[in-house]
């Protein structure tokens, strides 16, 4: 039988004085106007910068900066360690420092899309903290729920169920895991796949056509990946309707994101819902992985339970 999915405990909650450490693991950066919004908000938050290598312009193809450089980003310099480490952007890059031994930062890491692969890296070797929420270059441009949520959530604080729409009823627990689908579709068969039976999966995407969307998530059932979750939520697909695949067709010739969402999960028999508030459309609302959550397929929402996992074992086992 395939390991079931355990909750993990959080880092301790950040302290205004703690260290932030920028992160360019995937494709390169331009221009550095909306990086120095997303610092400027985490500053005001009371969090120092490390000051590493000059991030923006930093380019190896389209990449930012060699594999070694993308992956000292993330390795602790002389002096105290960053409680926080927050990726800058995604594009692709991130699953290449998984090739070579690479030690993942103690503490928080924040990020979501490309960084999917790292963030699961992360649960996958059995450390809390790894983050799905804003990258420094999106969290300027987040409503303020959205800011306040992370700000909230990486110092400790209570934050609010996500609403949801719900698909199919019934209510499910379990650790909580937080996805690009493309992203973690190239994660299937590797050791980077966190344990999935049990857990609550919450898949995003952006630019994907419905096809190439039906396409991914039967590679996850082919697989028996999608039968082994205790409920699945989905987030926003930016742009999928509008995305190159088969728009020449009449529309009696198509499927839609919705059509093919609900076909590929409604008979899973676990609880489903959708449009949930994350994903590349803002607001993206921040989701620590590996902690317990409830899924609520009736009502719509979705619940964090982190005062079940401050060390790593539920309560009922204990």
């Amino acid at each position: 039988m395939l390991p079931a999915a355990c909750p993990l405990p959080l880092p301790p909650p950040l302290r205004r004085g703690d260290r932030l450490r920028p992160v360019a693991a995937s494709s390169a950066l331009e221009d550095g106007a909306k990086l120095a919004a997303g610092l400027d908000l985490l500053r005001q938050w009371g969090l120092v910068l490390d000051e590493g290598p000059a991030l923006v312009g930093r380019r190896w193809g389209y990449l930012a900066g060699s594999d070694a450089e993308r992956a000292a980003d993330l390795a602790a310099p002389a002096g105290p360690a960053a409680a926080l480490h927050a990726c800058v952007r995604g594009g692709w890059g991130a699953a290449r420092l998984l090739e070579q031994p690479l030690l993942l930062p103690q503490g928080w890491l924040l990020g979501f899309s490309d960084v999917t692969s790292l963030l699961w890296a992360q649960v996958s070797r059995g450390c809390g903290g790894a983050v799905h929420g804003p990258l420094l270059t999106t969290l300027a441009a987040e409503p303020a729920w959205s800011q306040e949520r992370l700000r909230a959530l990486l110092f400790g604080e209570a934050v609010a169920d996500l609403e949801a729409v719900g698909w199919r009823g019934g209510v499910a627990e379990g650790p909580l895991l937080v996805a690009n689908l493309t992203v973690a579709t190239h994660l299937l068969g590797t050791p980077y796949l966190p344990a999935l039976r049990g857990a609550i999966l919450v898949l995003e995407d952006v630019g994907e056509a419905p096809y190439r969307i039906d396409r991914m998530l039967t590679h996850w059932r082919l697989c028996g990946a999608l039968q082994q979750l205790a409920g699945i939520g989905f987030g926003s697909f930016e742009g999928a309707d509008a995305a190159d695949g088969g728009a020449d067709q009449p529309a009696e010739h198509r499927f839609n994101l919705e059509q093919v969402l609900r076909e590929r999960s409604l008979d899973l028999g676990i609880p489903v819902v959708a449009q949930l508030p994350v994903g590349h459309s803002p607001g993206n609302a921040a989701l620590p992985l590996g902690v317990l959550a409830r899924l609520d397929g009736g009502r719509g929402r979705l619940a964090l339970l982190p005062d079940r996992v401050s060390d790593g074992v539920p309560e009922g086992d204990r």
